[in-house]
């Protein structure tokens, strides 16, 4: 067969028939009383071995290895193919997610697209001071996509760049909450918090109802952030999981206000009392979970407290009672009647506080 029926049937053009000759990876095996080429079948199936192993990657040299040497062992080379392949997939993916971005900043000239690629650049800096920069500028100056701002903030470790970066995503006008969902899903405890902590920060519908779905989630540090944001914005699901952090001694003292905050609502003041005169009840709570609940029924108004803190007073352990019975003397100096006795205690008072426990879950960031 000719070159040029060659060429057809292989869809291998004659000019890289020729340089296949050149480098002896295929070399006609006759000639024609004319000269020309002529190549046999097994010259024809030769061709296609190369080009099933060029569609895998290999170079014309590995493929003319693989072919010739009987030695040859693939599975290394197929091994490196893969990791050449994943390689040039993410150097790709990187500059289609460049690319995406310097668009949606909507650049009008190339001065433009030159300073958002520096903003873009600098966010990724190993300086704290340029990430930080990089973050004030793009709220000021030339917008960042929120998308990468985003991106930022869950792999941030410095707080001070972090805070900038919080600030400049809630500024960007993006859907900033729906872009930090996903970190909350994250396999890093880090990435999780500074997700929940940045969602804290923004205080509109969706960050909210996105806090919601993260009460109860595995990651106790993810759930004491939505709790303590959502009992500040007034949200009474998140209640049952600030009487949690009571209990666990976890951010007690910030649940314990949030409480207070929510009892300020008439409506709900006997069901948070409730929820922390249930949670006496579970279990018989440990003697400094006891007093905890004891200052956090300080803060709550209404006989269902009051009757909860007469029945601390006579508590066997002398520190809950001793807590207890301060807090009742502060609510009868103003005359507040407990639902059981008649008696009359104060409007909630501040709590006695005790000296707070330093903290275990990891730092904010």
């Amino acid at each position: 067969m000719l070159i040029g029926e060659v060429a057809q049937r292989s869809g291998v053009s004659a000019r890289m028939l020729r340089h296949y000759e050149s480098l002896g990876l295929v070399c006609p095996s006759g000639r024609t009383g004319s000269g020309y080429r002529e190549y046999t079948d097994e010259d024809i199936r030769r061709i296609f071995h190369i080009e099933s192993l060029r569609s895998l990657g290999l170079s014309l040299r590995e493929a003319g290895r693989a072919l010739d040497d009987p030695a040859f062992a693939p599975t290394q080379l197929v091994t490196d193919l893969i990791r050449q392949t994943r390689d040039r997939i993410a150097a790709q993916t990187d500059l289609l997610t460049r690319l995406t971005r310097i668009s949606a900043a909507e650049p009008s000239d190339w001065e433009d697209v030159l300073h958002t690629v520096a903003l873009l650049q600098a966010l990724g800096s190993p300086s704290a001071r340029a990430r930080q920069r990089a973050a004030l500028s793009a709220a000021k100056d030339t917008p960042i996509p929120p998308e990468a701002l985003a991106e930022a903030i869950l792999t941030e470790s410095d707080p001070v760049v972090a805070g900038a970066l919080r600030w400049a995503l809630a500024h960007s006008g993006g859907p900033a909450p729906a872009l930090l969902a996903h970190g909350l899903a994250s396999p890093s405890p880090e990435v999780r918090q500074r997700a929940v902590q940045s969602l804290a920060e923004l205080p509109d519908g969706t960050s909210t109802a996105l806090l919601r779905t993260a009460l109860p989630h595995p990651d106790p540090v993810v759930r004491a952030h939505a709790a303590l944001a959502l009992g500040a914005r007034g949200v009474a699901d998140a209640v049952p999981a600030l009487v949690d952090l009571i209990v666990e001694g976890r951010n007690d003292t910030d649940a314990a206000d949030a409480l207070s905050a929510l009892a300020a609502d008439p409506a709900a003041t006997d069901a948070i009392a409730t929820a922390l005169v249930d949670r006496l009840a579970q279990g018989t709570p440990a003697p400094t979970a006891r007093r905890r609940l004891a200052q956090a029924l300080a803060d709550i108004p209404g006989g269902t407290a009051s009757d909860a803190l007469a029945e601390l007073s006579q508590d066997e352990d002398r520190a809950v009672a001793l807590t207890a019975t301060y807090v009742l003397r502060l609510r009868e100096s103003t005359g507040e009647r407990t639902e059981s006795t008649g008696e009359r205690t104060a409007p909630p008072t501040r709590r006695p506080r005790q000296p707070p426990a330093p903290e275990t879950h990891p730092p904010s960031g």
